[in-house]
């Protein structure tokens, strides 16, 4: 006799929440700050981890995942000019997306990544791993460069813990 109580639908891995998301979740509630997102080569990770926290509708207003460029110009509001100079993986391009994503949000703080995340889509001068981030703010514009060497979800999760943690550093400065 087949067990009626199990679940028959995709599982998700039970998981704490991160602890970076945490302190940013902690920090932009003490200071009434709100964050809007802009992610291509995480796929909506840096949001997942986010919104893992009860109480994020407090500050967290969306995110966009644009991967395409024309999802990047469309709906982020990224120049085709920037794309077509400096390419989708940019430094140029991340910083769009943050004040598109702080813009189109009407957020306090725009942060936004884009890279590389592999196993394919290297280029010349842009290996597997690259990744460029961006933080946008009334105050501040940061932006980071990091290179990863692990795998696609290995990429993708440490793109998203640099994203959380740039944002938590412009939350603590």
């Amino acid at each position: 006799m087949a067990d009626d109580t199990r679940p028959t639908g995709p599982r998700r891995r039970s998981r704490r929440p991160h602890p970076l998301a945490r302190e940013v979740h902690r920090r932009l509630i003490e200071r009434n700050l709100t964050l809007g997102l802009a992610e291509s080569c995480t796929g909506g990770l840096v949001a997942d981890l986010i919104t893992d926290l009860s109480g994020s509708s407090a500050y967290f207003l969306g995110s966009a995942v644009t991967y395409a460029n024309s999802a990047k110009e469309g709906v982020i509001g990224v120049r085709g000019e920037t794309l077509a100079l400096y390419g989708a993986v940019s430094a140029e391009t991340a910083a769009e997306m943050a004040r598109g994503a702080r813009r189109v949000f009407d957020a306090d703080i725009g942060a936004a990544v884009t890279g590389i995340a592999g196993p394919t889509g290297a280029t010349p001068g842009k290996p597997v791993g690259l990744v460029y981030i961006h933080l946008s703010a009334e105050d501040a514009e940061w932006g980071e460069r990091h290179v990863w060497d692990g795998n696609r979800l290995a990429n993708k999760a440490h793109s998203a813990e640099a994203v959380l943690a740039l944002l938590l550093r412009y939350l603590t400065a």
